[in-house]
């Protein structure tokens, strides 16, 4: 696979998607949960997307459940509790695994493309980020603690590229 529109996902609702739907946007896709310190994420990342959806920006969010089980619901009580408590507007997923033998495709090339603090590839928490150009390449990984503002210049620069 050579970038992010080879790739396939499910969104929330079971319904496949080709990641190449999104070809020529900016994506800034996240691994979420329902129930960790980070959760209150999800209203920054909402907030990027009613700013900058309009110019070409995607975010996909990713629940997974793989940190200390805070993400145990449904895909529909994970979809009802984001649009309920966080107005979540932007396309959600399907849960997957990120880390592991059962990581999905997406997540094992985004962390070989872009690895963490000191070249490791696993994910370390809920709420690591990645940007990705139109060019479907990565451009940036975001720890859990950066904050979805934080990535505003990052993103205004993708979105002019």
């Amino acid at each position: 696979m050579t970038n992010v529109y080879d790739f396939e996902a499910r969104r929330i609702d079971g319904a496949a998607v080709s990641l190449g739907d999104y070809r020529g946007q900016v994506l800034l896709i996240v691994n979420t949960a329902s129930q960790c310190g980070f959760t209150p994420q999800f209203a920054g990342l909402q907030a990027l997307h009613e700013a900058y959806a309009a110019r070409g920006l995607v975010v996909l969010g990713f629940p997974s459940n793989q940190f200390g089980a805070q993400d145990p619901g449904s895909n529909e009580e994970i979809g009802a509790f984001c649009t309920r408590n966080y107005g979540v507007g932007f396309p959600m997923m399907a849960k997957v695994e990120v880390n592991g033998s059962n990581a999905a495709p997406l997540y094992q090339w985004l962390t070989k493309e872009k690895p963490g603090l000191l070249g490791s590839t696993a994910i370390k928490w809920n709420f690591t980020k990645f940007l990705v150009g139109r060019d479907g390449r990565v451009i940036r990984r975001y720890a859990p603690l950066e904050k979805p503002a934080s990535m505003a210049h990052d993103i205004e620069a993708a979105l002019a590229a």
